[in-house]
């Protein structure tokens, strides 16, 4: 088994990581449905049973503890999937992964992102 690259700042999603969400992602891409969002707002805690999330994963999931869902398992394009149901923008979870505030991460897409190196 190869070992995960190590990007300072940056979360690497592999298999491995794909395998342990799997719940979580399951979950998350049921909410593309507006029926199921609708299940989902009414009883959050009912509808996480109806999927195999260890308890670490539905802590996270209920308290939207975003770094934890995907320290956990959860790829981003599926976390993002549950922000949107609590309407929560994309650059909103960008500052909560950098440690900025949604407008300073907003200010440095706009001055060309982050520099690596």
């Amino acid at each position: 088994m190869t070992t995960k690259p190590a990007v300072p700042g940056t979360y690497v999603f592999d298999i491995a990581d794909n395998r342990q969400g799997y719940a979580i992602n399951k979950l998350c891409s049921t909410l593309t449905t507006p029926a199921n969002r609708v299940r989902f707002l009414a009883d959050e805690a009912g509808y996480c049973d109806r999927f195999d999330m260890t308890p670490a994963q539905r802590t996270a999931l209920l308290k939207r503890d975003w770094r934890s869902l995907l320290d956990l398992g959860g790829s981003i394009f599926y976390v993002y999937k549950l922000a949107t149901v609590d309407k929560l923008s994309m650059q909103y979870l960008g500052g909560v992964f950098t440690g900025m505030t949604t407008e300073d991460f907003i200010a440095a897409m706009r001055a060309g992102g982050r520099r690596c190196g």
